[in-house]
């Protein structure tokens, strides 16, 4: 199949992926490039590949053939790429593990990829969203995980029930503050644990820092306020995954 024109009716439901609205409503997202075309591939993800015409990619999926201008009026990018792909979102995995991440009210999507990128590297199981942190296919959230969401467990849920069954569980909670909080390289490792990380400009909310059984710090030369919060979760991620 080889579509060029934009009012065609599958590039007006590609398009309209776009927004959250319908990323929700069909459950359905898009990637752009080859490196993340390929990771969601791996993952089982792709529904069907938008390659323009004349270029060739061997792998077993249904192919859509269009024009780069089609390309461009779908693309989210600046600079549109020849390969991008239709995806369903990944199915959301009950169990937590032993290793959580929860992420109270991040809004930057940059901010999300790092943390995501970071996760994965210090082996946390899960990755827990506020139901008001930016939108995992958020395209500039997807872009910046280079592909590492498709091969974590992330879920949105509500985090004071999620702390709660965590605590049941007998799993330690260490929330974050940058005043009053306890220096993270004097935590007793342990292979068990969450960590909660807040919003850019609020950090994380009252009422979830009065849940967890300690709040942590980073010590930073006092000329500097604060830390960017990817940053910040993954010196904290290192730390508690032993410092190594």
């Amino acid at each position: 199949m080889l579509i060029t024109s934009i009012e065609n009716n599958k590039v007006k439901e590609y398009m309209k992926l776009q927004q959250k609205k319908y990323r929700d409503r069909s459950n359905r997202f898009i990637v752009e490039g080859m490196h993340l075309v390929l990771e969601a591939y791996k993952s089982g993800l792709i529904e069907e590949v938008i390659l323009e015409k004349d270029e060739v990619l061997p792998i077993d999926v249904p192919i859509v053939y269009t024009t780069k201008e089609v390309i461009q009026k779908i693309s989210n990018l600046d600079h549109p790429v020849s390969v991008l792909a239709l995806c369903k979102k990944k199915e959301e995995v009950k169990e937590l593990g032993n290793r959580v991440l929860l992420l109270d009210g991040i809004q930057d999507p940059g901010n999300l990829g790092t943390i995501i990128r970071s996760a994965l590297a210090f082996s946390i199981d899960t990755i827990v969203l506020s139901e008001d942190t930016v939108d995992l296919y958020n395209p500039k959230v997807v872009r910046s995980t280079q592909g590492m969401m498709f091969h974590i467990s992330i879920v949105r849920r509500n985090l004071k029930e999620t702390i709660s069954e965590l605590k049941d569980k007998d799993i330690p909670v260490y929330g974050t503050k940058v005043t009053h909080g306890q220096d993270v390289k004097s935590i007793r490792k342990s292979s068990r644990y969450a960590l909660v990380v807040g919003n850019e400009g609020n950090g994380v909310r009252e009422e979830i820092s009065q849940m967890c059984d300690a709040n942590l710090y980073i010590p930073i030369s006092s000329e500097v306020e604060s830390l960017n919060v990817g940053v910040a979760s993954s010196i904290l991620l290192y730390e508690l995954n032993g410092g190594r």
